[in-house]
């Protein structure tokens, strides 16, 4: 491998912005069997990665924060499993745990494929963390282990409900159900009924109407619900979703995107499918046994044939690079903060003049410079 430095965006401890500085290159007799080397052209922002910044959630500091990246392959080793799948100069996105925001970043080969055709690195960046937990979630035997996602998959007239449905997390999840066959019922905001309809929703109801809870078990019950899954709303949604399925005549399988710490609160007749904590796989072990339903299997041939929708679509910060990360993780906090506004500020930001109505979901993305 040619000699070339490495940056990162460095997040010395919690409470502080993050700091732009060197970080070491793998070699590519680091890479082992299973991983690529990837010149980063676009980075995606996650809600993850403002709450790891601003909490003391327990990581070793200092750490680099950033999951979601796409790019080119710039070395994998020779002979090894990834290189049958990958070569240098392949255009590719996929994502890690952490340790995303650098110039260069190592992938697991199992969680990135090619962007197909002449798509842009900001496109599929947005996909990568989002799909592969809706699908671990959805489809994994510890979870609701609905049947996998493909092309064409005829009708099963089961339904399920996705708690979140404009979430970035929900508007994954909405079309992995929906291409597994199933009808999707969601929960949104008012604003955002048409956004979770165009992604495959059959039914939208508002998570702030009193009466939400007694509405979705009714339309539940008119069938078969083969499962909820909390996909946004951490502690609330899930209290959220229990009722839910406790109010519904049959007994309800659930999975979220929020741990469960204890199930004393749960209602007679919810089935929540998680492993206890112990049993929990470490990530990246986590996301590989559902990987047919992303990039292993269902996800590449559906974005190049135009079945899979980019959702939340892209919104480009102004500022390129590494040193544009952290405007786009301050963005992404106020998102979280204000919802509609929230959203409103950073598309007034980026392109300006919205200054009244509703606005779509996006998801924040930084450019290489």
């Amino acid at each position: 491998m040619a000699a070339r430095t490495n940056r990162a965006v460095w997040q010395d401890g919690f409470g502080v912005p993050g700091v732009v500085r060197s970080s070491r290159l793998a070699t590519t007799d680091e890479l082992g069997d299973n991983k690529v080397l990837v010149k980063v052209h676009a980075w995606a922002i996650n809600p993850c990665d403002y709450m790891l910044q601003d909490r003391n959630m327990g990581p070793a500091y200092p750490m680099i924060l950033g999951c979601d990246v796409a790019g080119t392959v710039e070395a994998v080793a020779p002979g090894s499993t990834a290189a049958s799948q990958f070569r240098v100069g392949d255009r590719v996105f996929g994502f890690t745990a952490n340790n995303g925001f650098q110039d260069y970043v190592a992938l697991e080969a199992k969680l990135m494929a090619k962007i197909p055709g002449d798509m842009a690195y900001r496109e599929p960046v947005v996909v990568g963390l989002c799909i592969a937990t809706s699908a671990m979630l959805l489809f994994g035997k510890d979870y609701l282990h609905l049947d996998y996602p493909k092309l064409g998959a005829p009708k099963k007239g089961k339904s399920v409900l996705v708690w979140g449905g404009s979430s970035a997390v929900g508007s994954n999840a909405i079309q992995l159900v929906t291409a597994a066959g199933y009808d999707v019922i969601a929960t949104c905001s008012k604003t955002n009924f048409d956004y979770v309809k165009t992604l495959g929703a059959v039914q939208v109801f508002d998570y702030k109407d009193p009466d939400v809870t007694e509405k979705i078990a009714a339309e539940l019950d008119k069938g078969e619900c083969a499962g909820i899954f909390m996909a946004a709303g951490l502690k609330d949604g899930n209290v959220a979703a229990c009722k839910v399925a406790g109010a519904a005549k049959q007994t309800i399988k659930l999975a979220s995107s929020n741990f469960i710490d204890s199930l004393d609160g749960v209602p007679e007749g919810v089935d929540v499918k998680q492993p206890p904590p112990a049993n929990l796989k470490p990530f990246p072990d986590c996301w590989f046994e559902t990987t047919p339903a992303t990039f292993g299997g269902y996800l590449p041939e559906a974005l190049a044939k135009g079945a899979y929708k980019v959702a939340p679509p892209p919104l480009v910060v102004s500022k390129k690079g590494l040193e544009g990360i952290q405007e786009a993780v301050d963005m992404q906090r106020v998102i979280a903060e204000k919802g509609q506004d929230g959203i409103r500020e950073a598309v007034n930001r980026v392109k300006g003049g919205i200054k009244e109505g509703n606005v779509s979901p996006v998801k924040l993305v930084v450019e290489r410079a």
